[in-house]
């Protein structure tokens, strides 16, 4: 096998998001509820027999589920989370094959939808099968939480319960439903989110029976007073959603914020530089088979 083309990379939405504590290295608790969405990047891999690893990254004008994904030509940096998921792999698995890496990039940056995760998660599973590595799902799920704790959500195959810093994670059924995901020009940084004084940090323990009752609107997300705080483009869209009748939350740390559309909304117009998309739950990741 020489290439790999298309592969999708779905972007996720926390559903709440509450930190019950802290361990003694400074990682938070956490307890969350994943869920993949239809908005994607796609990753192309060209095998290269020199062991070389390198990534393109390529404007995206690919037709996103209900709108048009902005076309942008943003670098990313040459040490991204593609390259070191390819670094890695040849790590833990001696091969002497390499890859370059095509990426088209949809998913907004700085978003709270874990894009740059993945992307990573996709090359894994990709190069697990260009390479012929035969590696298990829970072996390429411990090479991606050496480079982040969301990667192995996106190798896990479907929606997840999860806990701990991000890597306990128990497979949950989602019904079919519609979003809407506005994400204003400008980011929030994280670890200013997870440092800032006010942010919460004792939430009481959810439990999974708790948010099946009421599903889509169980919790909150506790970054995001704090998010509003840093970045006041984050209450913009949130008003933005409501001033529609809708009832918006941040997900992840932000600055994207969506909603659940219950019919055929006419929604509203972003300013320019603001991205808006109407997507679908997934039932399950596109490339769920592609490991045991």
């Amino acid at each position: 096998m020489q290439a790999l083309y298309d592969l999708p990379a779905p972007a996720k939405l926390n559903l709440f998001l509450h930190i019950t504590g802290r361990r003694s290295d400074g990682y938070h608790l956490l307890q969350s509820a994943f869920m993949l969405i239809d908005w994607c990047d796609t990753v192309h891999l060209e095998s290269c027999t020199d062991g070389s690893i390198s990534r393109e990254d390529l404007p995206s004008v690919e037709q996103q589920p209900s709108n048009t994904c902005t076309a942008h030509t943003e670098v990313l940096p040459n040490e991204d989370l593609c390259v070191r998921a390819a670094r890695a792999l040849q790590a833990a698995t001696g091969t002497l094959q390499g890859v370059h890496i095509r990426l088209h990039k949809c998913i907004p940056t700085q978003a709270g939808m874990g894009g740059g995760s993945s992307d990573a998660a996709t090359c894994l599973l990709g190069l697990n099968r260009l390479w012929n590595l035969q590696l298990s799902r829970a072996q390429l799920q411990q090479i991606g939480l050496q480079l982040g704790a969301d990667v192995p959500f996106f190798l896990s195959g479907g929606h997840a319960w999860v806990e701990g810093i991000g890597e306990q994670l128990t497979p949950i059924n989602l019904p079919p439903a519609r979003f809407v995901v506005c994400k204003p020009p400008t980011g929030v940084s994280t670890p200013a989110i997870f440092t800032h004084p006010d942010l919460e940090r004792d939430c009481a323990h959810a439990i999974i029976s708790g948010f099946v009752a009421t599903l889509y609107d169980f919790g909150r997300n506790v970054l995001q007073p704090v998010a509003e705080l840093i970045n006041p483009q984050v209450t913009q869209a949130l008003n933005a959603l409501r001033q529609q009748g809708l009832n918006p939350r941040m997900t992840g740390s932000g600055s994207a914020v969506f909603a659940r559309l219950s019919g055929d909304e006419n929604l509203a117009s972003v300013p320019p530089g603001w991205q808006q998309t109407v997507c679908s739950n997934l039932s399950a990741h596109p490339l769920s088979d592609w490991a045991l």
